[in-house]
């Protein structure tokens, strides 16, 4: 969030210096790249690796509570602080440095999680490690709201850098994306590699086993990652200390910070942008179970295994791998998706028709699953475990491809619709897109409450929240299609639509 009219009002009575080097917001840009690389990791690994703790699967899907709370809440107060931040050192580097610091620590107790447990006593004959579970659940929510702390910053101070250059911002906005898909391929490469323990000899121990210690050395690599890049960021690029009159700095602290404006916006929020609120709610409804539980779904139903076994860790190895190639097609496809939407009512055909296929994508999850299981049923009579068939991993990996389309069509076109929908209603642009982050977020809540008894309803398995998420999906294409306006086809929206970006 931005501060206050008066702090704006102050920045403006000074010329814009010229934008900084390119080289200066690629290495703030290369920061995306530590910080999804810690994303990545989380999303194929750690579903898993909290069952292997002792959590039921109904009630893994709790933990990841702290993602859309944390976005929710840490990022709208750390930009608004950030904002006002008078520190010698910056506005944002204070921030940022923070963030990666706390990312350390998350990593080392989410790691070192089953050591811990067992020096503080958890048993190793009981499948329920409860003092394990309790420093991993401190270290997970460190580590979302960490890096909460770092994204808004980081796009914060390349804003700054940019010094409002419409052309550096959109080269920024396309460098963070750019390391983003960067950092998800590094993460879900080394998630996907069953040997890299071997690297880190000392990561496996009594109370670790190789999954664990895989897990724990995938952390390694990423927190030497993001400290290297966050410390020549800081290093090289410096900041003028922002400076406040006494009069700007009252009226800003005099104002409810950040959620008295955000929940205020709502009352006089124009209809185009209830309409993006409905169909990017259903949007991520859709896509939340998904990216929960696609790991564990590999490891489950498509290779037949039960959490701690082979088959099963196979099964979530193979997921890394699908959300690596998932990865690398959200690359490609991000950059055709800003020539794509161009152009009068291109923009809700190309969200309507990739919501209708991340619909029929979740539907196939169903029929993979069946043919899995099908293929063990005919080779090991019902109750033995095979590797599945050829055919069904190469379908189950073409299905991770396919879905990185539609991921980038959700990725950009919500937010620059938004940016578009709030320039022509006179509304800011940052309240704006602060009101779109909670049909984000809130919908994530829901998911994470819901989907784990929902599974367990129907037998305990995934695909129930998928199906829920196919019928979300399609009907989030359906209001695409027929009620969302076409943004108009101008040089404004056409600017809009560029700097809308990845958010």
């Amino acid at each position: 969030m931005e501060a206050g009219d008066n702090l704006k009002n102050t920045a403006a009575t000074t010329a814009a210096p010229a934008p900084e080097p390119l080289k200066k917001i690629v290495l703030v840009a290369g920061i995306a790249a530590g910080v999804q690389f810690g994303w990545a990791l989380q999303l194929s690994l750690l579903t898993p690796y909290v069952q292997l703790l002792g959590i039921p699967h109904k009630w893994a899907a709790f933990i990841w509570l702290c993602g859309p709370i944390s976005g929710l809440l840490v990022q709208p107060i750390v930009g608004f602080y950030s904002d006002n931040c008078t520190s010698r050192f910056g506005r944002r580097r204070p921030f940022i440095a923070a963030g990666a610091g706390l990312v350390a620590v998350a990593v080392f107790l989410i790691g070192f999680a089953a050591d811990l447990g067992h020096a503080g006593g958890d048993s190793l004959e009981k499948a329920a490690k409860p003092r394990a579970i309790a420093v991993f659940v401190v270290g997970f929510w460190i580590l979302d709201v960490a890096n909460n702390m770092l994204q808004g910053p980081c796009r914060a101070l390349l804003a700054d850098l940019s010094h409002g250059d419409a052309r550096k911002m959109s080269t920024a906005n396309a460098l963070f994306s750019f390391f983003m898909a960067v950092g998800n391929v590094l993460g879900y490469a080394a998630g996907s590699y069953t040997h890299l323990y071997r690297v880190f000899p000392f990561s496996k121990t009594t109370a670790c086993d190789i999954y664990c210690a895989n897990l724990k050395s995938c952390f390694f690599l990423s927190i030497a990652l993001l400290l290297t890049v966050t410390i020549l960021a800081l290093t090289v690029v410096r900041e003028t200390p922002f400076a406040v009159s006494p009069e700007a700095a009252a009226a800003a602290k005099s104002k409810i910070p950040v959620f008295g404006e955000l929940f205020g916006a709502l009352k006089d929020l124009p209809r185009p942008m209830w309409i993006l609120l409905l169909v990017t709610c259903l949007n991520w409804i859709a896509w939340f179970p998904f990216l929960l539980f696609d790991t564990d779904w590999m490891g489950r139903e498509v290779y037949g295994g039960d959490v701690g076994n082979k088959f099963y860790d196979q099964g979530v190895r193979a997921g890394a791998l699908g959300l690596m190639v998932n990865s690398v097609v959200l690359g490609f496809a991000s950059l055709g998706v800003q020539a794509l939407a161009r152009g009068s009512g291109k923009v809700k055909k190309m969200w309507g028709a990739v919501n209708f296929l991340l619909a029929v994508c979740l539907a196939m999850t169903v029929l993979i699953t069946k043919l899995a299981e099908q293929g063990r049923r005919h080779h090991g009579g019902g109750s033995a475990v095979h590797s599945p068939a050829h055919g069904v991993k190469v379908g189950a990996l073409a299905l991770f491809a396919v879905l990185g389309i539609p991921l980038a069509v959700t990725y950009s076109v919500p937010f620059a619709l938004a940016s578009i929908f709030s320039s022509n209603s006179g509304a800011g642009q940052g309240l704006s897109l602060g009101v779109l982050n909670l049909a984000i977020v809130i919908p994530q809540m829901v998911v994470s409450v819901a989907s784990g008894p929902w599974d367990e309803l129907f037998g305990g398995g995934n695909l129930p929240a998928f199906v829920v998420g196919a019928v979300a999906a399609a009907a989030s294409g359906i209001f695409a299609l027929t009620m969302l306006p076409s943004p108009p086809a101008n040089d404004a929206s056409a600017k809009a639509m560029t700097m809308g970006g990845f958010h």
